[in-house]
């Protein structure tokens, strides 16, 4: 029932949030361990318990006093490791327990251009698709970018989102923030996460420097989708919308983010110590997570001494679990 609805949001199976599409119905275990008959045979309702559609974990806000999303079923020490354990306090379980999204064989809109749309071939919007047969160019609604399996973006969040709404003044000069996750590493609420970071071209006023709402779609003169114009359909979704249009249009750069919690694989396929934990191959960037200098390299750099930081290069270490593993590990620690 959920999703009827959220797994082809953005007009598509897969478009909108890259952790949710129709493979979720009766997903294999290597896809999601939650989800799976296989698995925990959960539904939807399991985790996002509702009344009246007032869903729990909301990505408007995800209040620590209503919903504690992972915690709520694995506690804050799912971990036998201490070490691990104390991760949780600044990394969300889903960075190291969702590797990649778009896993289930359908790819997820990275990108999408609408100053290309427009193309027509007899008065026919012009389609183009890739090898695999997926949509690339619509001259409806512009250019495309396709993405499987993709590696997150990570940011601190904190539950909370902030919108620019219809209305509001942009700065056309710039990547406008569609959404923006909050928290930094000093919020004692924020943890990293993992999200898909969406890139468009979309209109805009460029006499009021506010987002554009366009009409598309009727078979009135101004609907894009009948003629076209840009000028006529944003004219007349402004007014539709109760906004002042100035009459003036052009095209911004934006970006929005959505937060990746959906297709966890079994646990053997988390993030291991060297994923973020090395020089040269480490999918965090610390001083772009607002760590200094001096933190991102004691951070990349294992392990240290009390003499200072080894370099990569002069240290080749066992990989940290063959020591700190749960289970098989080289070390006896009772005997040490």
């Amino acid at each position: 029932t959920c999703g009827s609805c959220h797994f082809y949001g953005g007009g598509g199976d897969e478009v909108k949030h890259g952790d949710m599409d129709s493979t979720l119905i009766n997903p294999p275990l290597e896809l999601d361990v939650h989800m799976s008959v296989t698995g925990q045979n959960f539904t939807c309702t399991t985790c996002h318990m509702t009344t009246n559609h007032e869903i729990v974990g909301s990505r408007y806000s995800m209040d620590p006093e209503q919903w504690k999303g992972c915690e709520s079923c694995h506690t804050e020490a799912p971990h036998e490791l201490d070490s691990l354990n104390e991760h949780t306090r600044k990394i969300a379980c889903q960075t190291c327990h969702i590797p990649e999204y778009a896993r289930g064989g359908k790819p997820t809109k990275m990108s999408w251009d609408w100053s290309k749309a427009g193309e027509l071939l007899d008065g026919k919007p012009v389609v183009r698709k890739d090898a695999s047969g997926y949509v690339i160019y619509d001259g409806q609604k512009g250019e495309f970018t396709l993405e499987e399996n993709v590696v997150p973006e990570y940011v601190w969040f904190n539950g909370q989102v902030e919108y620019t709404l219809a209305g509001e003044k942009i700065d056309p000069s710039g990547v406008v923030k569609i959404n923006d996750f909050l928290g930094d590493k000093d919020d004692p609420l924020a943890r990293i996460w993992p999200v898909k970071r969406f890139v468009a071209v979309q209109p805009y006023d460029s006499g009021n420097n506010t987002l554009a709402v366009p009409h598309l779609f009727g078979s009135d003169d101004s609907a894009y989708w009948k003629n076209y114009d840009w000028d006529k359909a944003l004219a007349f979704g402004m007014q539709y919308a109760g906004l002042e249009y100035s009459g003036e249009y052009g095209f911004i750069n934006s970006q929005m983010y959505w937060p990746i919690s959906h297709m966890v694989p079994p646990a053997d396929q988390a993030l291991v110590c060297r994923d973020c934990h090395t020089a040269e191959d480490s999918r965090l960037d610390y001083l772009a997570l607002g760590y200094s200098e001096e933190d991102a390299a004691r951070l990349i750099n294992f392990p240290p001494t009390t003499t200072g930081l080894l370099a990569a290069t002069e240290f080749d270490p066992l990989v940290c679990n063959e020591c700190h593993a749960n289970e098989h590990s080289l070390w006896s620690l009772s005997s040490h």
